[in-house]
């Protein structure tokens, strides 16, 4: 359902009092809107104009309150929610046009947002045959970045997509609560930090998108299969950033990016829009990932859910063409249909399903207490319950991201290893004399135990988060080593089992390494005698390596000296050829200054010339005209 309204007009200095009086809420000047019950048009000097008007579901002048516009609207998609059907209501329209107070409301007159809430928890009250779990999360889109709005820090969170979940924030705090207050208060603290600014048109304007959304699962309460379904359905709120025009606004800097950013998201709602509202077989791709709004609201627009859209509207005359903007995309929104249906689920996804063994365990635990606190023991072990099973979900993400990340980091290590053995293949084993000499190119033993202490130790500090490993461990274990290692907790030193002098035996391949003490002397002068001749060999080879290289080098000395005698060569003969085309061109140019010289003389010579043949032919004329009257004279006589 698509409804507009009409804000008030604002007080103008220059209009008089008299001409602020129009039909509608219409504007100052010769043009103005006519609102009738569902229908309105666009007047020049009360004539219509072609291609103005539209028909809604409902449109509202500047005297209807929001309770109205809530009962007309949004009631109907609150009673569907709690039955089960997913459900979104938003405001739409141009910066200045009362999007906010739609939503939000005042004291005096409460918005869209607060009837929704205490209208959830009053129609779940009369709901007696089933039970109800009720979550809700607040955040906004800032820049094209998501933030939570209920906890300060949590900027940049990722948007994930699942079978059971469907498209959700990653990340976001999710409070269950069993009152109207509640909500109220979580509301009030999102409130405070969202970005707000001042522009021209607006003291205190929406600088973002802000989505509040309310997870409602319920179940039978009289259930004695634990495979029923649980209904789970989600209710999104959202109070858009308004789209705006530069020349009005006049932002600039920070205001300036926020807008960009602000009217590049509308502009890709508006696609999504245009995209819906065409015919099936006409309908190309439809761009929901250009923007994280529609990313999250992907199922509100022509999915699965029921949706209410309020576009605002300013009547003044000034923001004619703004105006009949939102309209269009009013009338296009109109066109989009969706398929909504209950949502039941039959696994363990449902929080409300998993938690429900729980809590009736602690109800009987606290059956004598009283009642009020059980309902907040109750309230705080489902949030700490949930709680667990966020960070649970966030901590399985992270290992499945680690996870690539180290297939990643493996697959590269394998790549640069194989690369290094074909770069590496000149170097072969007959190269060395004996195998002390491949022993140095080995890579060291990382399994061998280094002679040290090797401390017991009990439960204390399991994970190894809260444990690091100094930088440099010494081989004794003191007191201070133990409060690096606890983050200053004392230990009690007689836990240590010190076994100093223990030994690692030697590993098979170090046999083989290791020369043997009882070498006689003969045999390692021979193996000594060897070694150097093999290394006097490579230090030959390697001079005459070096001399090729200085060879090659003279040789790439000369010919580079070569290509600049031919590079200034040709530089030479570049520019002569240059100073000769100049002077051809000096020579055409004098050529065509003469030309230009004759074609003006013969100019003036041809316009003389046609004003004798003008002056003749009106002479010959003449005397035509005066033959021919003497002829009539001499026939009349």
């Amino acid at each position: 359902s698509v409804a507009v309204r009409f804000r008030p007009p604002k007080p103008s200095v220059d209009a008089d009092a008299d001409s602020s009086s129009f039909s509608g809420g219409g504007a100052v000047g010769n043009r103005e809107w006519r609102i009738d019950d569902s229908g309105i048009s666009l007047l020049h000097r009360a004539v219509p104009v072609p291609g103005t008007s539209f028909v809604f579901d409902h449109v509202f002048n500047e005297s209807v309150t929001n309770a109205r516009i809530y009962g007309l609207l949004v009631r109907s998609l609150i009673r569907a929610a709690v039955d089960g059907f997913n459900g979104t209501a938003f405001a739409y329209g141009q910066t200045s046009s009362g999007k906010t107070f739609t939503m939000n409301g005042s004291g005096a007159d409460p918005g869209i947002i607060p009837l929704a809430v205490r209208d959830i928890f009053d129609t779940a009250a009369e709901a007696a045959d089933r039970v109800f779990l009720i979550r809700v999360s607040y955040m906004e889109i800032y820049n094209e970045e998501i933030n939570d709005l209920l906890t300060l820090g949590s900027e940049k969170l990722p948007i994930h997509e699942s079978l059971e979940r469907g498209v959700y924030v990653s990340g976001l705090r999710e409070e269950i609560v069993n009152n109207a207050e509640q909500v109220l208060q979580l509301l009030e603290l999102g409130e405070a930090n969202r970005h707000f600014g001042e522009t021209n048109m607006n003291v205190r304007s929406s600088r973002s998108h802000t989505i509040f959304r309310m997870v409602i699962e319920s179940s039978a309460k009289h259930q004695t299969n634990s495979g029923d379904a649980i209904r789970v359905s989600i209710l999104n709120l959202v109070d858009l950033a308004g789209s705006e025009r530069i020349p009005k606004t006049g932002a600039d800097g920070v205001r300036l990016k926020e807008g960009k950013h602000i009217n590049k998201s509308l502009m890709i709602l508006g696609n999504v829009i245009n995209k819906l509202s065409e015919n099936g077989k006409q309908r190309g791709h439809i761009p929901y990932r250009d923007s994280k709004l529609t990313r999250i609201l992907q199922s509100a627009l022509g999915g699965n859910a029921k949706t209410s859209i309020i576009c605002t509207a300013a009547p003044e005359e000034i923001h004619i063409e703004e105006t009949r903007g939102t309209l269009q995309f009013a009338s296009r929104a109109k066109c989009v249909s969706n398929c909504a249906q209950v949502n039941e689920i039959l696994t363990d996804a449902a929080l409300l399903k998993r938690q429900k063994l729980e809590i009736e365990e602690l109800r009987k635990k606290l059956q004598g207490s009283h009642s009020e606190d059980l309902e907040q023991l109750i309230l705080k072990q489902r949030n700490d319950m949930h709680k667990s099973e966020l960070e649970r979900d966030r901590l399985a993400m992270e290992l499945e991201e680690e996870r690539r990340l180290r297939e990643t980091l493996e697959h590269r290590l394998a790549k640069q290893k194989m690369s290094q053995n074909h770069n590496n293949t000149d170097i072969s084993v007959e190269q060395f004399a004996d195998s002390s000499q491949l022993d140095v190119l080995k890579t060291p033993d990382s399994k061998r135990t280094p002679d040290g202490f090797v401390a017991s130790r009990s439960h204390y500090l399991k994970d190894a988060e809260f444990c690091p490993i100094p930088e440099n461990l010494g081989s004794v274990a003191d007191e201070d080593l133990w409060m690096q290692l606890n983050k200053g907790c004392i230990t009690d030193l007689d836990m240590l089992e010190m076994t100093s002098d223990f030994k690692c035996p030697p590993s098979p391949e170090d046999t083989t390494a290791v020369v043997p003490l009882e070498e006689p002397i003969d045999v390692r002068c021979l193996r000594l005698e060897t070694a150097c001749s093999s290394d006097r060999q490579q230090l030959e080879d390697s001079k005459a390596r070096c001399t090729t290289l200085e060879k090659e080098l003279e040789l790439l000395k000369e010919e580079n000296s070569s290509l600049r005698q031919e590079l200034s060569k040709s530089k030479h003969d570049t520019d002569h050829e240059k100073e000769g085309l100049l002077k051809e061109l000096e020579t055409e140019k004098y050529k065509m200054e003469e030309l230009k010289q004759d074609i003006r003389l013969f100019r003036q010579a041809f316009s003389q010339r046609q004003g004798h043949l003008t002056s003749l032919y009106t002479k010959s004329k003449a005397i035509v005209e005066n033959c021919k009257a003497s002829r009539v004279i001499s026939w009349c006589l």
